[in-house]
């Protein structure tokens, strides 16, 4: 079959310069919409699950949904210590952390007020984290009333910067660092000695225990030991699951949102296509008549046609993908319903989603294209040339 050239519906396009602006300007800002969603799931799920570690076991009380609402008695953290599988540190100090975890309202710049997670941590707890490290000043003193402060909380919290002095739990605390963690959900936290912030919000109990394994392959064994003891009434999953279990409830919520704005905005983009596409085909009667008396047959005429709104919608999706990548520069912050907390976290984009959004684009312009270019396709020669 005789193909008509790629360049014809170039030229077609360029020809109509200001309908193919207009009608791609609406195709980039459902794009826009479309990859700044995923791009905000994306940012959300690497913020929480990125904050754990492949190595690392969180346990918390059976039934918990949070680390809020565990309590792990002083005799079962012991009891967690002596596990064979655990890591040991040097000098043979099993690697553990026995931490406390409790909320506090602080106002925002602005002075809206919103939730933080305060983490009371063990002599261990930085060491489990290998992403964290600071950025100013230096670590809490184990012992004192010294805290540490995530750098998205210094940049969006009053009264959070070095040297700062917070008080929360009836005690004065003074800020003494300031940490990242690479863009982990650990840059909204605040830690301290756990002792001291047990103290303080008078908790007899932790809230979790984390354990670094020797060998991550060990989970299995190290659950099943957990489950089956009858003196511990509590859940170990591993670092990384979760936290991907913290992001769930909001990451859904996101997704639903998003991808219901998406579709709305994406049926009034290919309906937007399919006019200018209509209104092709009405205004080269003639064309495409004498593209069938020069032999090219119905096939390439609709391949011609929606070769053209495919190129339309290419153009943008382009578009639409360039300026969502803009949004990697900001950061936002909302509240994770599943620990009622402060999270901050940025779009992230990846190739996959870059991959699935020119897909989507390109599906919007197969769909709005269709019916214009079967119209063009099945049109008489003979009428054709007589309407011209």
């Amino acid at each position: 079959m005789k193909r008509i050239p790629l360049a014809y519906s170039l030229r077609n396009l360029w020809a109509r310069r200001l309908t193919t602006a207009l009608t791609a300007g609406g195709m980039a800002l459902v794009v826009f919409v479309f990859a700044a969603v995923l791009m905000l799931d994306q940012g959300l799920k690497e913020a929480l699950v990125d904050t754990g570690q492949a190595d690392n076991v969180v346990v918390i009380r059976k039934g918990s949904e949070t680390e809020v609402q565990s309590i792990i008695e002083r005799n079962q953290a012991a009891l967690l210590e002596t596990l064979p599988q655990v890591a040991l540190a040097a000098g043979g100090l099993p690697q553990v952390s026995k931490e406390t975890v409790v909320l506090i309202t602080l106002p925002k710049h602005g002075g809206k007020p919103a939730n933080v997670i305060i983490r009371g941590v063990g002599g261990q707890g930085a060491a489990l984290r290998p992403t964290l490290a600071l950025v100013e000043g230096r670590m809490f003193r184990p012992g004192s009333a010294e805290i540490v402060v995530g750098a998205s909380i210094a940049r969006r919290f009053d009264g959070t910067g070095l040297g700062s002095t917070l008080r929360f739990g009836a005690r004065d605390w003074r800020v003494v660092g300031v940490f990242e963690a690479d863009k982990s959900g650990f840059e909204s936290e605040i830690w301290g000695d756990a002792d001291q912030l047990m103290q303080a919000f008078r908790r007899p109990a932790y809230s979790s225990v984390v354990l670094r394994l020797a060998d991550p392959a060990s989970f299995p064994a190290v659950r099943a030991l957990i489950d089956d003891d009858p003196r511990l009434s509590l859940e170990a999953k591993t670092e990384r699951a979760f936290y991907a279990d913290q992001s769930a409830m909001l990451s859904n919520f996101i997704s639903i949102l998003g991808m219901t704005l998406s579709v709305i905005f994406s049926v009034g983009a290919m309906i937007g296509a399919a006019i200018t596409m209509y209104a092709a085909v009405a205004t080269r009667t003639a064309e495409i008549g004498t593209l069938r008396a020069l032999g090219f047959r119905r096939g390439s005429v609709l391949l011609a046609f929606l070769t053209e709104s495919l190129l339309l919608a290419l153009l943008g999706g382009a578009a639409g993908l360039a300026a969502a990548s803009l949004m990697q520069f900001f950061t936002i912050s909302t509240m994770n319903w599943q620990s009622f907390s402060e999270l901050a976290f940025s779009f992230r984009l990846t190739p996959a989603i870059v991959v699935k959004t020119l897909i989507f684009a390109l599906a919007m312009g197969l769909i709005g294209g269709f019916m214009p270019a079967a119209r063009a396709a099945r049109m008489n020669i003979v009428s054709a040339l007589r309407d011209a």
